[in-house]
């Protein structure tokens, strides 16, 4: 069955920059140049939530894993992070000298990696927001920055043409990927964290091993490539272009699957759902849109290697192997040894932790909103004092 639109979402004033899903799927978070996010239910009749406190253009949202916060990047150089509820309560941090466009949290939600158009990639502490080392080698704007699934490598790309993967412990540049031939709007890791995928201005996406530093797939298209998203499984890649369209991409069979025309105007970003049952979409029609995937589930067990990838054009690409080692859900027959009990009690459990980490997320945020607070307060404070002492000053001169 095709993918299918299911739901378009309308509210902003402007384009649309970035949209993305919270784990459970029950919220959808959209950034805009009209310097607001606002956050979708998913359930019917639920009223959205627009959040306001960024000075210009939203370039960038992300949900963290627990879904209980979000974290937003503007052209007014700031970060902030949100509790995503009718408050919509924020705290916000100078991050860069420039405008901020990516910005995204480590799976593990205690980590954030900005990237900005002062040519640098910061990664900050989450619960302080307390900066801790800068990546500083492009010699352009960066446009989009990811931490790989383990979170060891952080992989960037920018104006200068070039792709980076950089490793998070020793903060240096393992290698640079120059394959593209024009700006490099977006990159991202496969969940296999063994490869990268990156689109542009020149048209074309790239597929690129991690391990061997080799170039797996090409794919070349028709128009710039604004964003991308890998499917969970990772044997599907979805592209959102300036000629407005949606282009899935079989990456086993490496070839073009879908074209999909639902935007007036550039797609501008896109994004699948943490289990891949949906994908989102964003243009500069002002309009976020909710499509369902409508994959068999049933992935295979292994990816096959891929000899070739072909181009969307049809010609053949410079593929080699697209074998990232993926191990995909486990069949039935696997899983007959554990019994039902253990599962359900597994889940249960993993379900509280999950709980706890997002209700840990709240509170520190809620403890950086209150200091935040009292550090004004104690600012006007001292104001209000000065201005006394020079009013008693000039009354006894």
């Amino acid at each position: 069955e095709d993918p299918s639109l299911e739901r378009h979402f309308k509210g902003h004033r402007d384009a649309v920059t970035s949209v993305d899903f919270s784990r459970a799927k029950k919220q959808l978070v959209s950034g805009s140049m009209d310097s607001s996010l606002m956050i979708w239910s998913m359930k019917p009749q639920m009223r959205a939530y627009r959040f306001v406190g960024h000075k210009d253009a939203v370039l960038c949202v992300h949900f963290s894993p627990s879904g209980h916060l979000v974290a937003s990047g503007s052209r007014d150089k700031t970060v902030r992070l949100w509790i995503p509820s009718i408050k919509g309560e924020s705290t916000v941090f100078k991050a860069h000298t420039a405008t901020v466009r990516s910005v995204h949290f480590s799976s593990d939600g205690q980590s954030l990696v900005t990237a900005s158009d002062d040519k640098s990639i910061k990664v900050w502490t989450v619960h302080r927001q307390k900066f801790l080392f800068s990546l500083s080698q492009h010699i352009n704007w960066v446009r989009c920055a990811r931490f790989s699934p383990d979170g060891r490598l952080i992989v960037s790309s920018s104006d200068d043409k070039t792709v980076k993967l950089w490793d998070k412990t020793s903060r240096e540049c393992i290698h640079s990927f120059c394959e593209h031939g024009g700006f490099v709007n977006h990159v991202d890791f496969h969940p296999s964290g063994n490869c990268i995928a990156a689109g542009g201005t020149d048209s074309t996406v790239k597929l690129w091993d991690v391990r061997m530093n080799r170039l797996l797939q090409h794919y070349q298209g028709n128009s710039v490539v604004n964003s991308l998203s890998f499917h969970p499984s990772g044997n599907y890649l979805v592209t959102a272009s300036s000629d407005s369209t949606l282009k899935i991409l079989d990456l086993l069979e490496g070839r073009l699957l879908y074209t999909l025309h639902g935007h007036q105007g550039p797609a501008t970003c896109v994004a699948f759902s943490r289990d891949g049952d949906f994908f989102a979409s964003g243009g500069s029609d002002e309009q976020v849109m909710v499509w369902k995937t409508n994959f068999d589930t049933d992935y295979g067990d292994v990816v096959k290697p891929q000899k070739y990838g072909s181009s969307v054009d049809g010609t053949h690409g410079t593929g080699s192997e697209m074998d990232c080692g993926i191990h995909h859900k486990k069949t039935k027959t696997q899983d007959s040894g554990r019994t039902h009990e253990q599962q359900d009690e597994e889940t249960s459990l993993a379900n509280t932790l999950e709980h706890i980490l997002g209700q840990l997320d709240v509170l520190t945020q809620t403890v950086s909103i209150l200091e935040q607070r009292l550090t004004l307060t104690e600012d006007k404070l001292k104001e209000c004092l000065e201005n006394q002492q020079k009013i008693l000053q000039n009354k006894t001169n």
